[in-house]
Order: C-alpha cells, then sequence, then structure tokens
C-alpha cells in the first residue's frame, strides 16, 4: 500500500512539473516564426498546412478572427508585414501550438503545428478548419 501512495506522489510530482514546463519552456521566436514554403494544403500527423487564395483584406480577416481562439496570442509579425506567427495554449496542460500564417502573392498560407510530442491529435486541423470555415461564410 505505502508503495503505491509512492507511486501516485511521484506521478503527481511529474504532472506538475511537465504543467510548468509546458508553460515556462522559453519560445525561440527564429524557430517558430519561419516562411512558409508549402504550397498546397496538407494534413500532417503534427499539424496542417492550408493555401487557398489570399489578399491583405483576407489576412486581416483571418488574423481578427483567430485572435479571438481562446488561449491565443502573436507571438511575431503583424498584418502590416504579411507574416503573423501565434502560439495557442492547451487549456489544462499548457501545450503550445504554433501557427503561422503569411500572405504570398496572392496566396494565404497557413501553418499551424505542435511543439511537444509527435501528434496533435486533429487539434490543429480543427482549429485552423473552424476559422476558415468563418472566414469563408
Amino acid at each position: 500500500m505505502r508503495v503505491a501512495v509512492y507511486f501516485l506522489f511521484f506521478l503527481l510530482i511529474v504532472g506538475v512539473a511537465g504543467m510548468i514546463w509546458f508553460r515556462v519552456a522559453p519560445t525561440d521566436v527564429n524557430r517558430w516564426h519561419v516562411s512558409i514554403s508549402d504550397t498546397e494544403s496538407a494534413d500532417h500527423i503534427f499539424g496542417v498546412t492550408r493555401v487557398m487564395e489570399g489578399s491583405p483584406d483576407k489576412l486581416d480577416a483571418f488574423n481578427g478572427l483567430f485572435s479571438l481562439e481562446p488561449r491565443t496570442k502573436i507571438l511575431a509579425g503583424s498584418v502590416s508585414t504579411g507574416h503573423i506567427t501565434y502560439v495557442t495554449r492547451s487549456a489544462f496542460w499548457g501545450f503550445p501550438d504554433y501557427t503561422t500564417v503569411q500572405l504570398v502573392g496572392d496566396e494565404l498560407r497557413i501553418f499551424a503545428r505542435l511543439r511537444f510530442g509527435r501528434s496533435d491529435l486533429g487539434v490543429n486541423r480543427a482549429r485552423i478548419d473552424r476559422v476558415l470555415s468563418i472566414l469563408e461564410g
């Protein structure tokens, strides 16, 4: 019985330490705020890429909608530069997901991906597709 209690206490400590680490781990802006080279939409195990017709107005509208997503803030860039990277954190663990949106010519390119782990379990795809469905009306 005592071993089980110690084991549960150990798991609790590891869980709390993980929650703290995911929330305070430093972010290298140069690693996440990158140009998007993909030219076609694709679903990945670690995130999603969406490429569509774009314009400065569409980028501005996307920024307005995406900024309303819970626990989302701009990491780098701006609408005026045509290149923005956001960080969105999960509610409980605080896992960061990074979303970069870039206007390249007449294309709006979006790349959303996880930072920790091997699979985002479709969270980024759902988030991006939800915002795009509102954007495209």
